[in-house]
C-alpha cells in the first residue's frame, strides 16, 4: 500500500516525464527517499483528455524500482501506437489527466470465472498466438460482465477468438492494481 506522499510523488514524476518526452528533453534524474518507490513492481500510466483515453502504457514485470517504472511508462504513454496518427502534444498535456496503476505480480487462475471479481482484478490472456490484458478498473468502467471482460480482451486486446479463455491451451492470469490519479477538474 502507497502513502499519500508517495502517490502524490509518482503522479508529480509521471507528469514531469512525460513533460520531458513531449518536449524532446531526456527524463529528470531522480532520487526518491520511499522504500515503497524503490521497491520493483509493475505499473500502468494512463492518460486521458476530457475523459476520452490519449495513451496507456504498462508492464507487469517487476524490472525497476517503481519510480522508474512509472517514468518509463509515462513517456511510453505520450507515444502509445494507437494514437499514432494523432498522439498526445505539448500544448494538450495542461488538459491531460494522469492515472497510475501500481500491480500485483500476476497469478495464474484455474476458472477464471469463478477466480476473477469483476473490479478487483485485472486479467491477462495468454495463449500461443497472442496476449493481451485490461487493467482492473476496465469492469467498472463498460460494465460488462465476466464472460464480456473475458471475451473483450481474448478478441480484442489478444487478437484471438472470443472464446478462446476457456480454451485449455490459453492461460488466464489475475493481478490487482493500487489505482490512483491526479485530482479532475
Amino acid at each position: 500500500m502507497l502513502s499519500e506522499s508517495d502517490r502524490k510523488c509518482l503522479l508529480r514524476l509521471a507528469r514531469m516525464a512525460a513533460t520531458a518526452a513531449l518536449a524532446g528533453a531526456p527524463t529528470p534524474t531522480v532520487t526518491v527517499d520511499s522504500a515503497a518507490l524503490k521497491t520493483p513492481c509493475g505499473a500502468f500510466v494512463t492518460l486521458k483528455n476530457a475523459g476520452r483515453l490519449r495513451g496507456c502504457i504498462g508492464q507487469f514485470g517487476a524490472r525497476a524500482p517503481l519510480y522508474q517504472t512509472v517514468q518509463q511508462m509515462a513517456v511510453a504513454a505520450t507515444r502509445d501506437p494507437r494514437f499514432v496518427g494523432h498522439p498526445v502534444t505539448l500544448a494538450e498535456l495542461d488538459r491531460i489527466h494522469i492515472e497510475i496503476s501500481a500491480l500485483s505480480p500476476p497469478e495464474k487462475v484455474k476458472d477464471p470465472l469463478a477466480d476473477i471479481e469483476l473490479g478487483r482484478h485485472g486479467i491477462i490472456i495468454d495463449g500461443p498466438f497472442g496476449s493481451g490484458c485490461f487493467l482492473p478498473q476496465v469492469a467498472a468502467e463498460t460494465g460488462w460482465s465476466k464472460q464480456e471482460f473475458l471475451s473483450n480482451c481474448a478478441a480484442h486486446k489478444a487478437g484471438m477468438p472470443a472464446d478462446a479463455w476457456k480454451d485449455p491451451g490459453v492461460t488466464v492470469y489475475r493481478f490487482e492494481a493500487e489505482v490512483f490519479g491526479e485530482p479532475e477538474g
